[in-house]
């Protein structure tokens, strides 16, 4: 790493929720000097891949910007040809030497193997990961244990372990049956309003998607009955499962109940819809949507997922147009618009992006937006 460069820590692995895309998103400059890199590593090696693809990108660079590139690759190989860390199956480079920032950041997710070179930080990939590696809680328990994890970008880290010792705790002797499990019952429910009290005193769970309950017999049933209306609200989904289950199971069981949760996609869709309908605050189609992410009054942007986007972006006022070399607002010149050019305004606006599979969406034009104002 140069002298200088702002560097993040690189030996742990980072859950793609703590990855901060605002500060990043302002990493905006006025010529092509900022080097991003995505890559699988351990599953499989995509660095001599990614180092090629480095190569040939020196040879084709303009004259102009052949230092910047060349002192910015060397500045990232530091990051590129780094040992594999327990757990990291992913890794995500940003590099520009001109504005002294090396940031490295190990995922324990696969990633798609990119290369760019552009005036900022390439971050669309990143925030689909985002999407689709939210955190989450999952609480594995029985009558007796319960066990708290919390999830992050298929990283589980337990939290808290809670038990108790019905055996011990009665000793049937000479105790009819029927007091027996009264006593039993009574102890259990206890627990169990233990295992409550901690997931309300939880804070990295009021940040979380929501709560996955697993377990095998009633208990977890039992637990879920138990929960105030606010923990209740955020039960994702109720398993049946053995406490023995192996941590990398826990985490494919979770991912696919979280990701197959379309909620908070199917809510803003519809509300987008209802909006359009009644002429409320709503946008639609590249030029409304464009124009009110310029005058920062979008709350949400909506895309359909997978969607190329038609159209031109203009450098200078960033103003969206269908067609055409130069804007006819300012003269500027046109370039082909992207997803990222969206994104980015977004980001800068303060505007969250939620990518959706709706018919309604796609009907028109797979680009809408709910306003603020």
């Amino acid at each position: 790493m140069e002298p200088g460069a702002k560097a993040k820590d690189n030996d742990r692995l980072w859950p793609v929720s703590e990855i901060d895309l605002h500060t990043l998103a302002e990493e905006k400059g006025d010529v092509d000097d900022f080097l991003t890199i995505y890559l699988t590593v351990n599953i499989r090696d995509d660095r001599p891949q990614i180092a090629s693809r480095l190569k040939t990108m020196a040879k084709a660079m303009p004259h102009e910007l052949e230092e910047a590139f060349s002192k910015t690759r060397i500045m990232a190989k530091s990051g590129l040809t780094a040992v594999p860390i327990k757990g990291e199956r992913g890794r995500i480079i940003f590099a520009s030497e001109q504005r002294a920032i090396l940031q490295v950041y190990r995922l324990g997710v696969e990633l798609e193997p990119l290369v760019v070179w552009d005036r900022s930080p390439f971050l669309l990939p990143l925030d689909r990961l985002r999407n689709d590696y939210q955190d989450y809680g999952l609480l594995l328990l029985d009558s007796q244990e319960a066990r708290l994890f919390l999830i992050r970008s298929d990283f589980l880290q337990e939290k808290k372990k809670i038990s108790i010792d019905l055996m011990n705790k009665h000793k049937k002797g000479g105790w009819s049956q029927m007091r027996y499990n009264r006593l039993r019952m009574g102890s259990i429910k206890s627990f169990l309003s233990q295992v409550i009290d901690d997931l309300q005193k939880w804070e990295d769970l009021s940040k979380a998607k929501g709560l996955v309950v697993a377990g095998p017999g009633e208990a977890k049933g039992q637990l879920v009955e138990m929960l105030p209306p606010d923990l209740k609200r955020l039960v994702l989904d109720v398993v049946s499962i053995s406490m023995e289950t192996s941590s990398g199971d826990l985490v494919r069981l979770g991912d696919e109940i979280v990701r197959g949760d379309r909620t908070m996609e199917k809510a803003m869709a519809e509300k987008l819809r209802e909006s359009v309908l009644k002429g409320q605050l709503a946008a639609y189609g590249l030029d409304e949507v464009g124009e009110a992410l310029k005058q920062g009054r979008v709350n949400y942007l909506l895309i359909s997922k997978g969607f190329a986007l038609p159209g031109m972006i203009c450098k200078s006022c960033h103003h969206i147009h269908a067609k055409g070399e130069r804007c006819p607002t300012c003269g500027g010149e046109m370039a082909a618009l992207q997803l990222e050019s969206l994104f980015e305004m977004a980001q800068h606006s303060g505007a969250k992006v939620v990518l959706a599979e709706d018919e309604f969406l796609e009907s028109i034009g797979h680009v809408g937006a709910l306003l603020r104002y």
